[in-house]
């Protein structure tokens, strides 16, 4: 499987919390699995940092490539092809850093790790 972390299941992932269901965190680990971060939830982690929202037990720039890189997940960036997606998703919610991550699983093929129910009114693949 093709896998697309959202952010919340990225952060509880590598902090271990118990709220990260265990079909998900084996899901993650299963090394036959191609897991990614894209840097738009790097970009949110580090905005909810900076506003006080997520504590962090190094500065984001440091832990959080860190965390993934030790993890074994792969960075995936933000580009054109994936953006222009955005004109062709519904408006089901507001949540920029969502919807572009949505329009990065359609346009790689990847399935998005997510408890976010919002995810399924759009046209990806999530992973339940």
């Amino acid at each position: 499987m093709r896998l697309l972390l959202d952010t919340h299941i990225f952060l509880w992932f590598i902090s271990g919390s118990n709220r990260l269901p265990q079909n998900m965190r084996d899901a993650i680990e299963d090394r036959a699995n191609e897991v990614y971060l894209s840097s738009v939830s790097v970009w949110e982690a580090v905005v909810k940092n900076q506003i006080g929202k997520l504590p962090l037990p190094q500065p984001p720039e440091v832990y959080l490539p860190q965390q993934r890189d030790i993890h074994f997940i792969a960075s995936l960036a933000l580009d054109e092809e994936s953006v222009v997606q955005l004109a062709r998703l519904p408006s089901v919610h507001r949540d920029p850093f969502d919807r572009i991550l949505i329009c990065q699983a359609i346009q790689h093929q990847l399935t998005i790790v997510t408890v976010d129910s919002v995810f399924a009114s759009y046209p990806v693949a999530t992973f339940k």
